[in-house]
């Protein structure tokens, strides 16, 4: 990944932890961190932090996202509303290696509440460092662009 390149983070008030340990990360490794909030851990709804990350990314097509909630299934629904944005729940480095390569996901979600902070880190690590392998992945990644409205 270009070290130019924007990571925008979002989370719900269940993330809050885990998004501040991800945003210390991927700055120690050089590149630009884009926090959109929350800055408490007061109750927010997910939904509304889900459409500030998709829309941070819209026209970005080098950024990527990481979005996380207490399971990291909600954030992962809300950001996936817009067509511009292939977000993957992820538990394991393999899944967000798998996410990049072939689906070519430009967020990854994350569920504090149901993996550890190392596992998270893994899962940031494979996904900024794995490229998509195009070729008969592209045809697939094609076909859910076409399939938005």
């Amino acid at each position: 990944m270009a070290t130019n390149a924007k990571i925008y983070l979002a989370s719900d008030h269940a993330g809050v932890e885990l998004r501040s340990a991800v945003a210390a990360y991927i700055a120690a490794k050089g590149l630009q961190v884009v926090d959109l909030g929350p800055d408490a851990g007061s109750s927010v709804d997910y939904p509304d932090y889900g459409e500030k990350l998709a829309m941070a990314l819209s026209g970005e097509v080098d950024a990527r996202g990481v979005a996380i909630c207490g399971s990291g299934i909600g954030i992962s629904i809300a950001v996936n509303r817009f067509p511009w944005v292939r977000a993957a729940l992820v538990t394991s480095a393999e899944a967000a290696r798998l996410s990049r390569e072939h689906n070519n996901a430009n967020v990854i979600a994350l569920g504090e509440r149901l993996i550890s902070q190392e596992t998270a880190l893994a899962c940031i690590d494979a996904f900024l460092t794995t490229d998509f392998e195009g070729g008969r992945h592209a045809r697939r990644v094609d076909k859910l662009t076409k399939l938005s409205p």
